[in-house]
């Protein structure tokens, strides 16, 4: 499994979201495995992005697929990126 770096920023709509339902954040991430995704944890931001997650997805397909599904709901945006492991990142070069 892959593992993917999201960053999250809510939109009006999901601010008032999360302020009315706190427990949404984590009905999100129940989805997001339900999309083959595990989220293997998650911070809230302060900064550019509200939220930081780490995600574990088969690779590249889902967790495309993942971001664009949470994307569309008009409650978020994502900036997703590949995490490679510092250990096969050095592997690789030996």
């Amino acid at each position: 499994m892959a593992v993917y770096i999201m960053l999250t920023t809510l939109t009006d709509e999901g601010r008032r979201t999360v302020k009315n339902d706190p427990d949404r954040i984590k009905e999100v991430n129940k989805e997001v495995e339900d999309m083959g995704g595990k989220v293997l944890t998650q911070y809230a931001i302060l900064g550019q992005y509200d939220f930081v997650n780490i995600i574990e997805a088969a690779g590249n397909t889902t967790i495309s697929k993942i971001a664009m599904e949470l994307s569309s709901r008009g409650t978020l945006q994502t900036l997703t990126m590949a995490a490679i492991p510092v250990e096969e990142l050095i592997a690789s070069w030996k």
